[in-house]
């Protein structure tokens, strides 16, 4: 064959591998078109059968010379591409997704501004216990002009025979403290039918990692414009999360707080693990500001302080963690929870870590 033959050849191959390319472009967009029908009829993108379907179609009218087993292992990779391509079609729709909304959103709280490039603090005991209880713990925040006041008046626990919390009692003392002290209450509601009676009380509505997934609870929270402090379920995916987030957003609230508490591992050395990477992961696809809870992730008070300093260091736009003026007899969580000289210790540490910080990065 001379030079001058096979350049004709590959001439041709050239042309033919830009109608493959055009064709298959060709295809992924009608694929996105098949995407957004489906998501529209709440169908399913991915669908076996016909997938099935047209790898027979490959076999069936494969006249060589490629293996029909090679060519339908191309296909495959073609229909994980278009599914692909659907899903981030989806992404860039999705309200929370930094592609819709490029600044970031800040949650004002009390004149707090989560998300506007300072640490913030959320701090309080597990679960309320009584007024003397938590205006011990108020009063040390107080010192340290914190004003993010957590605690738990409705407490989902494992086991049904554990503390439930006091209920509105709790409520009711949370919102007597922190109007004592000028400080705002950030407490848990389960109840989809709970979310209005608790805006007398709550200035932020948590929602736990148990109900992250809890779509009714979410589209409640989400009908009233009162900031929500959104926690990562045990085991849910990033993905998973920011849908669940997107359900608030969806019903018009967007004072949205996410908060990573640390995933359910084979890892025993820590309550959970702490998903660290998943904080700048938040932060890069969407524009909600991001909370890392240290207490529940690590479960253990020795980790507590090297934790925050990981989570303020890689963007975290707050740290939580929990404050009992006496661990030892709490009805909650005792081993995991700070006493009253800890917390001045751990906020002494953070303080100073946070002095070495580029500038912006403070309480």
């Amino acid at each position: 064959m001379s030079n001058n033959e096979l350049e004709v050849l590959r001439s041709e191959m050239d042309q033919v591998t830009l109608q493959i390319l055009e064709l298959l472009n060709e295809r992924g967009n009608i694929a996105k078109k098949i995407g957004k029908i489906k998501e529209a009829q709440g169908v399913k993108r991915f669908d076996p059968v016909r997938e099935r379907n047209i790898l027979d179609l490959v076999a069936n009218n494969n006249n060589g010379p490629f293996e029909t087993s090679t060519l339908q292992h191309i296909f495959k990779q073609i229909f994980k591409a278009c599914l692909d391509l659907q899903e981030t079609d989806n992404r860039k729709a999705l309200l929370v997704s930094r592609k819709k909304k490029p600044e970031d959103t800040v949650v004002s709280v009390k004149g707090e501004h989560i998300g506007d490039g300072n640490t913030h603090f959320v701090m309080g005991p597990c679960a309320v216990e009584s007024y003397e209880q938590v205006k011990s713990v108020a009063q040390a925040m107080k010192e340290r002009g914190l004003k993010l006041l957590r605690g738990g008046a409705f407490k989902p626990r494992t086991s049904p025979y554990d503390f439930q919390g006091l209920g509105i009692e709790g409520l009711k003392i949370l919102r007597q403290v922190a109007d004592e002290l000028d400080m705002a209450v950030v407490s848990e509601i389960l109840n989809p039918n709970d979310i209005e009676m608790s805006l007398d009380y709550v200035d932020v509505i948590q929602i736990g990692a148990r109900n992250m997934q809890n779509f009714e609870l979410l589209k409640a929270a989400g009908s009233v414009y009162k900031p929500v402090l959104l926690k990562r379920g045990l085991s849910a995916t990033i993905e998973e999360f920011m849908y669940a987030a997107e359900y608030i957003l969806a019903q018009g609230n967007d004072q949205i707080i996410l908060c990573e508490r640390g995933i359910r591992t084979y890892e025993k050395a820590t309550r959970n693990t702490l998903d660290i990477s998943a904080v700048p992961i938040l932060k890069k696809e969407t524009h909600l500001p991001v909370v890392v809870d240290v207490t529940h992730s690590t479960g253990r008070k020795d980790l507590l302080l090297p934790c925050a300093k990981a989570a303020i260091a890689i963007g975290a736009d707050a740290v939580m963690a929990e404050v009992h003026p006496d661990p030892a007899v709490a009805l909650s969580d005792s081993a995991q929870q700070m006493d009253i000289p800890q917390f001045h210790q751990f906020m002494d540490d953070l303080e100073a870590f946070l002095k070495r910080q580029p500038q912006g990065a403070h309480v």
